[in-house]
């Protein structure tokens, strides 16, 4: 039997549709900054395409991922494709595909690189750095601006071999003239540091000390470098407009859990990406929501280990913690999650999306098909 595709239910919001065959196989996934229409695209349209045409007649379910925005979006095909590798998605994947990082490359003297986290051809990253990758960047047009700004507001240099004496951008003051010595090496480091320390925070306090900057050249009556920097800072203003909610890759693996009556959305993180938004049910046996909700933690926490649980309810807080301290003991787990029940901020907004991706999925319509 087709598949019967119904317009009303699907989002008209930003997110990623997977789309399954009769089996429960993954057969492509895709992304969409309004998924209704991307959907409509598929089934209300005349295909020419073979690859096309046979997607559309294999297809039995289609479940959906929201996100906030378009950026998000991109972010979470790319992983879940390097992860699930869909038949139908394959012939899209590129050698050279994913999202750059900029790190600090772990030459004597650093300078900034970009950094693909999914290729093998990657410079050592700077182990003294404050630290050592930053990003991931949707938008390259973001990290070239941010990297030229960081290069030339520290001095750093920017040639891959180092000539014997100063090129033009010491001339220029892009540089500091570390190759001539006109630096010594413990005020390059110090200032290869300072940049990393910069580069680690979140969009808007980079842009904020831009601001602060241009406010202190403008002081100085320096003119010309207080509307060099107003440029950088509208750029960078206007690229990262979408960037993702994680701004930043980290070393931690996170997990956020939205609870309701039944079911629990979960949210993986990893290095800082939503890698996955998936629905479960909780465990039966028990009547209470927060029984339930503690139950499904420990549960969790055996079989993922995650560095962090974010959570929307919590019912005996010491009980569930002297739980998990117990599984560490006995060596079912190698670290001890943080619970964070947040109230502003990130974590806030990742858990907000995990309730928006529940409330989807327990519509009053659902899809016409069984997942």
């Amino acid at each position: 039997m087709p598949f019967h595709f119904q317009a009303d239910q699907y989002p008209t919001s930003a997110g990623c549709y997977l789309m399954r065959n009769k089996e429960g196989e993954l057969l492509y996934i895709g992304k969409a900054k309004n998924i209704r229409n991307r959907l409509r695209s598929y089934f209300t349209r005349q295909h020419t395409e073979r690859k096309l045409i046979q997607l559309v007649e294999q297809v039995a379910s289609i479940d959906v991922m929201l996100v906030n925005n378009e950026a998000e979006s991109l972010l979470l095909e790319n992983n879940l494709i390097k992860q699930h590798k869909p038949p139908f998605n394959r012939a899209l994947i590129r050698e050279d595909s994913g999202y750059a990082y900029l790190q600090l490359t772990e030459e004597e003297f650093p300078r900034l690189a970009i950094y693909y986290r999914n290729r093998d051809d990657q410079i050592p990253a700077s182990k003294s750095a404050a630290a050592k990758k930053f990003g991931p960047f949707k938008s390259s047009r973001y990290r070239d601006e941010l990297a030229n700004y960081i290069t030339e507001q520290f001095g750093l240099r920017s040639c891959e071999i180092m000539p014997k004496k100063v090129c033009l951008l010491y001339h220029i003051h892009r540089c500091s003239g570390i190759c001539e010595g006109l630096i010594d090496k413990k005020q390059y480091q110090l200032q290869s540091e300072e940049a990393a320390l910069l580069l680690s925070k979140p969009s808007h306090e980079i842009i904020a000390s831009l601001y602060e900057q241009i406010q202190k050249c403008s002081d100085a009556l320096h003119f010309e470098k207080a509307q060099k920097l107003l440029l950088t800072a509208q750029s960078l203003e206007a690229a990262a407009k979408e960037k993702q909610i994680v701004e930043r890759q980290t070393d931690t693996r996170q997990a956020v859990l939205y609870f309701g009556d039944d079911e629990v959305c979960i949210l993986a993180i990893s290095h800082g990406l939503i890698t996955g938004i998936y629905i479960e049910q909780l465990p039966k046996g028990s009547h209470d929501h927060a029984e339930l909700s503690d139950a499904f933690i420990v549960q969790y926490a055996a079989e993922h280990d995650p560095d962090e649980i974010i959570v929307n309810r919590i019912g005996n807080r010491q009980l569930l913690i002297d739980k998990i301290q117990q599984l560490r003991k006995q060596k079912v787990i190698k670290r001890q999650p943080v619970l964070t029940i947040p109230k502003r901020g990130v974590k806030y907004e990742l858990l907000q999306l995990g309730e928006r991706n529940y409330f989807h999925h327990n519509r009053p319509c659902r899809d016409n098909q069984p997942k």
